[in-house]
């Protein structure tokens, strides 16, 4: 089977819905069919137009087609289950608009730019229990809501409080598959010493979709040394071109035609910020080599 290979705002330097530093939304959408894209993820909420009607005419223009989206927050305080519901129903709405089948979720970031951190590193197990059970009930909303087309799928995130080898895994023990899958970020795994290769081996029946990306072993190890946040492992420049970095992108492939993997692999680069003429050459390099080694 064919890998379904596609691109995000992130690989553009794009983090917020609406931010003077980011590559405006239609720059975004030219550059990305430009860079050989065919496919996309809607990106933080509002960043593309949100009029199902526009944003259809915007894709059809360029020959792309929407593949998902993303959504989040804190997993494990109860205050917050409202507006991850109401999220689940917003994003679900314009995603299913356009033909997109997954819906990201992300775990807040335990510790901003700078400054102490604002959580603990580790949840209590009260707070995992939450953290689990807000998992389980976003992804039979979409479930109910969405008739089994839109799929949550759980995003383990650097500075997060799923974010280790182990924390994955007990994720994947305790959600409910009928419910919530895995994005497997090859990079995010990779950032706390994870081998993507590895746990697409052995959980690939709860991974149906992709997020690839590397980093630089070097920058990697100072950024654990220095104990460096998240944003700021970014500034430094910690992801790199996937020829470049800790995965083996050709020993990647070759499992999944192995296991007849034939699901999305959206190709991310985390640059933010990043000045605007940055993303497009890395995208195209990044579409060649991955083509070049049959890659999607």
């Amino acid at each position: 089977m064919t890998v379904l290979l596609g691109t995000a705002p992130d690989s553009w330097g794009v983090w917020n819905p609406s931010d003077e530093k980011q590559t405006p939304w239609y720059r975004f959408l030219d550059e990305a069919t430009e860079a050989g894209y065919i496919r996309i993820e809607l990106g933080p909420f509002g960043y593309l137009p949100t009029d199902p009607s526009v944003l259809r005419r915007e894709l059809d223009q360029r020959g792309l087609r929407l593949t998902g989206g993303t959504f989040g927050g804190a997993l494990h305080r109860s205050e917050a289950l409202p507006d991850l519901e109401e999220q689940v129903r917003k994003h679900g709405d314009l995603i299913g608009e356009l033909g997109g089948e997954y819906l990201v979720l992300l775990p807040a970031a335990y510790r901003g730019e700078t400054g102490p951190d604002a959580e603990p590193r580790v949840l209590d197990e009260a707070g995992w229990r939450r953290f689990v059970e807000t998992s389980n009930r976003l992804g039979r909303l979409a479930h109910d809501r969405f008739g089994g087309r839109i799929k949550v799928i759980f995003h383990s995130h650097a500075d997060s409080h799923v974010e280790t080898v182990e924390q994955v895994e007990r994720y994947l023990d305790e959600t409910d598959p009928s419910f919530v899958g895995l994005c497997l970020d090859t990079g995010h795994y990779a950032y706390r010493h994870g081998d993507p290769i590895d746990l697409m081996r052995r959980r690939h029946d709860r991974i149906p979709y992709l997020h690839i990306k590397t980093l630089w072993e070097e920058k990697r190890r100072q950024v654990h040394e220095e104990d460096l946040s998240f944003p700021e492992a970014v500034q430094l420049g910690v992801f790199s071109e996937p020829q470049d970095g800790v995965i083996d992108f050709v020993a990647f492939k070759s499992l999944l035609d192995g296991l007849g993997f034939g699901g999305y692999a959206i190709v991310e680069h985390d640059l933010y910020p990043c000045a605007f003429d940055v993303p497009l050459p890395i995208a195209t390099r990044t579409r060649a080599y991955l083509r070049d080694i049959d890659f999607g």
